[in-house]
């Protein structure tokens, strides 16, 4: 199980992948906030302070790529950065997310992985 004070963001422009991911990880004892957008999580992060974000690459408005640089920018590597997307490697923006973030998965998100990973944290 994951601690119970673990935080977690979830961005995807997706509802049910948004839900299916919150819902894993709220399983495993994460407490979990969620936005469709990066903006949107934006305002979450100041008041919420998670430990890690999980963030789709593919996003209207401010994507996974502009989202991961502001957070870095930010917060340096104090969020765990876990990218997320659909698309191919080698697609130039998917590229330039994945290394900015400290984990990566492509869809669909092997989720014991992702619980793996989470619980380690």
């Amino acid at each position: 199980m994951a601690q119970a004070d673990t935080r977690v963001i979830v961005i995807d422009d997706d509802a049910d992948a948004r839900q299916t991911l919150s819902s894993v990880l709220q399983d495993v004892g994460c407490e979990v906030r969620s936005a469709a957008d990066g903006l949107a999580a934006l305002g979450m992060i100041g008041e919420f302070d998670p430990h890690c974000v999980i963030l789709d690459v593919e996003m209207p408005g401010l994507d996974g790529l502009a989202l991961s640089r502001q957070l870095r920018e930010a917060h340096g590597h104090d969020i765990v950065l876990i990218g997320i997307t659909g698309h191919q490697l080698g697609d130039s923006k998917v590229d330039a997310t994945f290394q900015l973030v400290d984990h990566w998965f492509t869809k669909p998100i092997e989720l014991d992985k992702l619980v793996k990973l989470i619980r380690a944290m």
